[in-house]
């Protein structure tokens, strides 16, 4: 199969990556040697991100506009919707919840030799990015050419809705027309997806080797404890995700993760979700998960529910706490636990989400900011976890809402694991009186 040919060429790719990675690494005379080495490594991973861009746009205003056009009216889209949120904010809490229970359990900061600096300059974090008012305006786009141009997730979802439900309630050749045309830009947008990630092993090379030649493999040891505990608190969510998976598909849980395994294999590689967006949106639907939902719930999904860059956030600031020997009372945990149950659903599109957050939330509780620099080394280790834990959450969450739904269908098992995209049925535009 060429789904199975594609995740084995990036397994190889990363395992290449690593060796080449330190034997550049090794053989760096300078660090800055080492930096500009990895430069040219970054530029098949640039490339290929580049690709996954240039498919996000056009993917997600196509499905959404003919998924919400199918719907046919304003209720339904309420209704999805406030299903796909309850399931958010209630993974959210668990995980940020996870990852206060972890750290406290396993004290990844507790006798920390590493000597810790004095201030934060050099972390070049945009903490003003964060904030409630910006965050609500910035929702809403001034031109879609402009949020489409800038891959503005939840801006192109306020203008598709509009577009989508103006669709649905006209009644004619022409609209009909036009959300059948939308259906198969969707069609061909998977097509496109195809083509690119066949790139993806060189992405993957590129990403994983570029990591190692600048940090190489000493600082993954002088973290391992971070590490294995932060992957550990992972495991326990993944744990906990795929059990509330189960309790609403039941056995259909593991299809889908077989069946996502390669998009979160890519995710996890090259430490992006937006890299996995056009692939995982196929695979759902290859899942049978009908396009209205899946182009409704993911976009949300990849705004709102971020599972594993949440529990970080919760994770590190009790490890920098731990690192400096600041205790920190029950009351204060789970003060800033609610804390950042807020602030983390105002991050979408800010750079480095989870270290912006923690560095906003650190003053609130007396923490130093400099903290953040610790982890700044093997932070993009830590971020293929947090990238991996995010597609395995959105995959799951759009899942269970389509289940809720009953708008699941379901695949006949060879033909999902074709390479095609698998045209899914949706309930038919109304037809005019």
């Amino acid at each position: 199969m060429k789904m199975n040919r594609l995740t084995t060429w990036i397994g190889i790719a990363m395992v290449l990556g690593i060796v080449v990675g330190y034997a550049c690494h090794a053989l760096a005379p300078t660090p800055a040697a080492a930096k500009e080495i990895a430069g040219y490594f970054s530029i098949l991973t640039d490339i290929f991100l580049r690709l996954i861009k240039m498919i996000i746009a056009p993917l997600i205003f196509a499905t959404l506009v003919a998924g919400l056009a199918n719907m046919g009216d304003s209720k339904t889209v309420g209704r999805i919707g406030a299903k796909a949120l309850g399931w958010f904010v209630g993974a959210s809490f668990c995980s940020l919840f996870i990852g206060l229970l972890l750290a406290n359990l396993l004290q990844p900061g507790a006798a920390l030799a590493v000597p810790l600096p004095e201030s934060a300059a050099g972390l070049n974090l945009k903490t003003g990015a964060l904030n409630l008012k910006d965050f609500i305006t910035h929702v809403f786009p001034k031109s879609i050419v402009e949020a489409m141009g800038a891959n503005e997730v939840l801006q192109i979802l306020v203008f598709a809705v509009f577009f989508g439900l103006a669709l649905g309630h006209l009644h004619n050749q022409t609209a009909r027309s036009l959300v059948n045309t939308m259906d198969e830009i969707v069609h061909v947008m998977l097509k496109v997806t195809d083509y690119v990630m066949r790139f993806a092993p060189f992405g993957v090379f590129g990403a994983v080797a570029g990591a190692i030649t600048t940090q190489g493999l000493g600082m993954l040891l002088v973290f391992g404890k971070f590490m294995a505990s932060f992957y550990i608190a992972l495991a326990v969510l993944w744990a906990i995700l795929i059990g509330a998976g189960y309790l609403v598909l039941g056995k259909d849980i593991f299809r889908l993760l077989k069946l996502v395994r390669s998009p979160m294999l890519v995710g996890f590689s090259t430490a992006s979700s937006e890299s996995v967006y056009p692939k995982l949106m196929e695979q759902l639907e290859k899942f049978g998960i009908k396009n209205r939902v899946t182009g409704f719930v993911l976009p949300l999904g990849y705004s709102f529910n971020l599972d594993g860059s949440m529990m970080y956030t919760t994770f590190l600031a009790l490890f920098i706490a731990q690192a400096y020997d600041i205790p920190m009372t029950l009351t204060a945990q789970i003060t800033m636990l609610l804390v950042l149950m807020v602030s983390s659903k105002g991050i979408a599109g800010v750079p480095r989400a989870s270290l912006v957050v923690v560095a906003a939330v650190l003053p609130m509780f007396g923490l130093p900011e400099a903290g953040l620099l610790l982890v700044l080394g093997i932070d993009h280790f830590l971020d293929m976890g947090r990238t991996v834990t995010n597609v395995l959450g959105n995959a799951i969450a759009t899942s269970v809402v389509a289940k809720w739904e009953g708008a699941i269908d379901p695949v006949p098992e060879a033909l999902a694991e074709a390479d095609e995209a698998l045209p899914v049925p949706d309930e038919p535009v109304a037809q005019p009186a």
